[in-house]
C-alpha cells in the first residue's frame, strides 16, 4: 500500500509533513520504545505517540534506527503534545523517511484497522497474479505473451533487452542508450532518464537482460521487481531446454578432435541442426575479467555472452579451450557473421574490468571440416587476447599477427625496444621524424620519390633521414631481413608503421 493511498483516507484526516508519498509500506507496527530497531523487520509504517522522547536530541537517535531497519515511513501522534515537534520532522527530512502527522483524534488502532484490510487486500492481487501467471506458463505461454500479461497486470510499460540492446519484448526508445546504462550502472534498479532499469535473474550483467520500466519505479520499485522475477522464470525455462543442446554440440566438437569416423560426425552435425552440405563457421569466445575469483570461468562466460550476441539462435560448448559454437551460416557470409559479433562487443566494451575475446573461422561444409575450424577459430580468439579483447577472423590469422601473439610479450617488447629506442631517442632530442619516415619507407617497398612524395619533403631528405637510421641502428635497409625486423618492431608497437 503506498503513503498517498493512506492519505486518501478522507476519515483519518492524516498530513504528509515531509518525504515521498508514492513510498510503499508492507505492514502497520504501533511502538514507543526508544530504540526499536530489534523488533523491525523492514518495509513497516511505524506508528507512535513520542512517549519516547524527552528531549529534541532524541529525535535524530529514534528515526536512525527506523532508517537502519529499513522502515517504510513512520506516522506520529500529536495527542501528547499537540503537535508534531520540528526536531522529528527534521530529523526524518535528513534520513528521507516520510512522516505522517495522525492528528489527536484519530487512534491508531483506528487507522490500523483501515489499513490491514487494504493490505491482505494487496496481497490477495498478488497471488491471483501470481495463480494465473503459473498457469500461463504451464500452458506453454511464451516470453512474449508471459511479459505482456504481467505488465497488464502491474499496470507498467516497457521492455526486456540484451546487454548488447537488443530488444526481446516490449517496446524501447534508444536501446543501445539503455544497455550501455545496464552495463556501467553501479547498483540496480538505476533510473535513466523517463526509464527505470532492473536486472533480470543474478548472472553477470554481459551475459544478462535489463527490464526497462517505463517512469519513476525507484519509489515503487516491487513492481518491477515482480516483473523482472517473472521474466527470469522464463527465461530459466528457456536456459534448461538449452543444456540439451549444448550437450549435443560438446559431443561433436569432442568426436571431430577425436577424429572420428565421417559417418559419425555427419550424424553429429545433423543433431545439432546443420546438414552436410550446410555451410557454416565455428565461432570460440571468452570473456576475461580482471581481478575476477567468483562467477562463471571465461570459458562459461565468453559462451553465454556469444548465445545472447547471435540472438540465442546456437549455443556455445564450454570447454579449456573457450566456448565453441557451430554457428549455421544460411543466408550470410562469414564476414556477416564477424560483423554481427563484432557490433555487439561494441556495446559490451561499456562494461568495466571484462573483455571479451572471440575467434571466427571461415566457411565450412561437411562435418570433416569442423577439427580444422575449431583450430582456426581458437589460434584467432588467441590473437584477440594478444590484442587485449575483440573479434578477429581467420583472414587474420594468416599474416605476421599471428605469429606475434605466440611469442612472450616480454620477448616482443625487448626486440622492439632494442632496434627503435635509438630512433625514438634521437626524435626527442632532434625533434625530428626519424621513426615516421621509416614506416612510410616501407610502407612504399623502399620507393625513395613516393616516401618523400608522402612526406611532403624532398628526396633527398628522405636519403639523409634513411642513412641517419641506418648509423644509428646499424642495420641495413636495402636488405630484405632488415626491413622485416624493422617492419614487426614497428608493428609490435600497436601503431602501423606509416601513421
Amino acid at each position: 500500500m503506498r503513503i498517498s493511498d493512506l492519505l486518501d483516507l478522507d476519515e483519518l484526516c492524516l498530513t504528509l509533513l515531509t518525504g515521498d508519498p508514492a513510498r510503499e509500506f508492507t505492514t502497520v507496527h504501533i511502538t514507543d520504545l526508544p530504540e526499536p530497531g530489534r523488533y523491525l523487520s523492514g518495509g513497516e509504517l511505524v506508528l507512535t505517540g513520542l512517549m519516547w522522547r524527552h528531549e529534541p536530541e532524541d529525535s535524530a537517535r529514534f528515526v536512525a534506527a527506523l532508517a537502519e531497519a529499513g522502515v517504510a515511513a513512520l506516522g506520529a501522534g500529536a495527542a501528547l503534545l499537540g503537535h508534531v515537534p520540528a526536531d522529528l520532522v527534521a530529523a526524518c527530512r535528513a534520513a528521507g523517511l516520510p512522516l505522517i502527522e495522525v492528528p489527536t483524534e484519530v487512534s491508531f488502532r483506528t487507522l490500523a484497522e483501515r489499513v490491514v484490510p487494504r493490505l491482505a487486500g494487496d496481497v490477495r492481487d498478488a497471488l491471483g497474479r501470481h495463480r494465473r501467471l503459473v498457469a500461463a506458463i504451464a500452458e506453454g505461454a511464451d516470453l512474449r505473451e508471459l511479459f505482456e500479461l504481467t505488465t497488464a497486470e502491474l499496470g507498467v510499460t516497457g521492455a526486456v533487452l540484451s546487454a548488447s540492446g537488443e530488444v526481446l519484448v516490449g517496446a524501447a526508445d534508444d536501446p543501445l542508450r539503455l544497455a550501455k546504462a545496464y552495463l556501467t550502472a553501479p547498483r540496480l534498479p538505476a533510473r535513466v532518464g523517463g526509464v527505470t532499469l532492473f536486472a533480470v535473474g543474478r548472472g553477470h550483467r554481459a551475459a544478462g537482460w535489463a527490464l526497462a520500466c517505463d517512469g519513476d519505479l525507484l519509489s515503487r520499485a516491487d513492481l518491477g521487481y515482480e516483473l523482472a522475477a517473472c521474466v527470469g522464470l522464463e527465461r530459466s525455462r528457456m536456459e534448461e531446454g538449452r543444456r540439451v543442446e549444448r550437450r549435443l554440440a560438446e559431443q561433436l566438437i569432442v568426436a571431430a578432435l577425436a577424429e572420428s569416423d565421417a559417418a559419425e560426425l555427419n550424424a553429429r552435425l545433423r543433431m545439432c541442426g546443420i546438414d552436410a552440405a550446410e555451410p557454416y563457421a565455428i565461432v570460440n569466445a571468452t570473456a576475461l575479467r580482471a581481478g575476477a575469483t567468483r562467477g562463471p570461468d571465461p570459458a562459461t562466460l565468453g559462451g553465454q555472452v556469444v548465445e545472447e550476441l547471435l540472438g540465442r539462435e546456437v549455443v556455445a560448448a564450454a570447454g579449456a579451450d573457450g566456448a565453441v559454437a557451430v554457428v549455421p551460416l544460411r543466408e550470410r557470409t562469414a564476414a556477416d557473421l564477424a560483423a554481427r559479433l563484432r557490433a555487439g562487443a561494441e556495446v559490451l566494451a561499456a562494461l568495466p574490468d571484462t573483455r571479451l575475446c572471440v575467434g571466427v573461422s571461415g566457411a565450412l561444409t561437411g562435418a570433416a571440416a569442423v577439427k580444422g575450424g575449431v583450430e582456426e577459430a581458437g589460434h584467432a580468439r588467441r590473437l584477440a587476447e594478444a590484442r587485449s579483447g575483440g573479434v578477429v577472423t581467420s583472414d587474420e590469422i594468416y599474416t605476421h599477427a599471428l605469429l606475434l601473439a605466440t611469442v612472450p610479450g616480454d620477448v616482443r617488447r625487448s626486440f622492439t625496444a632494442r632496434l627503435l629506442s635509438p630512433l625514438l631517442g634521437y626524435d626527442r632530442k632532434h625533434q625530428s621524424e626519424l621513426v615516421r619516415t621509416l614506416g612510410v619507407f616501407l610502407d612504399c617497398a623502399g620507393s625513395w620519390n613516393a616516401c618523400a612524395e608522402q612526406l611532403h619533403v624532398h628526396v633527398n631528405t628522405v636519403r639523409y633521414r634513411v642513412r641517419r637510421i641506418e648509423e644509428l641502428t646499424g642495420r641495413n635497409l636495402s636488405t630484405m631481413a632488415d626491413r622485416v625486423d624493422f617492419f614487426l618492431a614497428l608493428r609490435d608497437t600497436g601503431t602501423p608503421p606509416s601513421r
